[in-house]
């Protein structure tokens, strides 16, 4: 099987080190193709230079192709049996006009939750998208979504055998959406220390939870990436996941990136049908749905409880689940098979 894997005009690279969501993904489904036996070419020129050792690279976006030209023709005659790109691009009448001269499939994954699609993006069978939860699935029904879990690498972050560790770690960008202080007054509940990672989106946001998020248990790393970023993960107790009540989770990767590396999570959600109900299991993690019309305090105090339930887990049982939950190569192999 001949996979493209197509890259996208962004701030991130190809792959990322540290934040950037689809283009962790779609590096995860281009390793995952190549483990599971599938030769890869990585479309576009946003991928790293320095992966040209050990990967076909061409620099060609389907959406700047002119038709009838010798660009065109080449990338035909490649031979492609599948298209892996970000979701936007299947609604993109440029990328779909050359698509449409490819006899191959094109799989997605929304990972946005606004994102609207045109009516023809998606028949369920050549052209596929993928969704993580009931919640997403349900938001997308008419574009006949499959239900998925997304997996994430970040580049040079391979996770160390799983070990029980300390404090408590919350990974992800600083904002309203995320709502780190709520991960940050469980923790002072608790009388521990949590480690916030990532970067600030929202300085107003920082402002306004200043009193928590800079209280002495709390711990600023900033953004990392590769091993550091591995390591924040792995050698915690506990992942704290945490999100605001309107927003919609699309596919968060930390749920992989947690598990794989054998760190538990507490996670607090506002309804059921979330992406933590359908990462998550009583051997990974503690979910705790709260009721929307309750102030953060008892959303802290019924989240705290969860830190404490996940605690108490085995970290390499959940790496071990981690690892085949979220395993690139089986990934791959979900999204590159025609539903029966």
């Amino acid at each position: 099987m001949l996979v493209g894997v197509c890259d996208f005009p962004g701030s991130y690279a190809f792959p990322p080190a540290g934040y950037g969501g689809i283009e962790r993904w779609l590096w995860a489904v281009a390793v995952g193709a190549r483990a599971a036996g599938a030769d890869v070419h990585l479309l576009g020129p946003g991928w790293l230079p320095d992966l040209e050792n050990d990967w076909v690279r061409k620099p060609v976006r389907l959406e700047d192709i002119t038709p009838g030209t010798l660009a065109e023709r080449e990338l035909r005659d490649t031979g492609y049996d599948i298209l892996v790109v970000g979701h936007e691009y299947p609604s993109l009448p440029a990328w779909t006009r050359t698509w449409s001269e490819l006899d191959c499939d094109v799989a997605t994954f929304q990972h946005s939750p606004v994102f609207q699609h045109t009516t023809t993006a998606f028949d369920g069978r050549r052209s596929r998208l993928y969704c993580y939860s009931f919640e997403m699935t349900e938001r997308y029904a008419d574009h006949w979504p499959i239900p998925e879990l997304a997996v994430h690498l970040g580049y040079r972050e391979e996770e160390p055998p799983a070990t029980a560790g300390t404090e408590l770690v919350w990974l992800g960008r600083i904002d309203e959406d995320k709502a780190p202080h709520i991960a940050a007054r469980a923790a002072q509940i608790l009388g521990r220390r949590i480690r916030i990672v990532g970067p600030v989106f929202d300085a107003e946001y920082v402002r306004r939870h200043e009193r928590l998020l800079t209280a002495d248990h709390v711990k600023w790393i900033g953004e990392l990436g590769g091993p550091d970023k591995t390591a924040a993960i792995a050698d915690a107790s506990v992942f704290v996941y945490t999100y605001a009540r309107a927003y919609v989770e699309a596919g968060a990767a930390v749920f992989g990136e947690s598990l794989r590396a054998g760190t538990p999570m507490a996670a607090l959600t506002w309804r059921d049908g979330t992406c933590a109900q359908a990462a998550l299991c009583d051997e990974t993690g503690a979910v705790v749905v709260v009721d929307p019309r309750e102030d953060d305090d008892i959303a802290a105090r019924r989240l705290a409880n969860a830190i404490a339930q996940a605690e108490s887990l085995d970290h390499r049982r959940v790496q071990d689940i981690g690892m085949w939950r979220f395993d690139p190569a089986r990934h791959f192999q979900a999204m590159a098979t025609r539903p029966c």
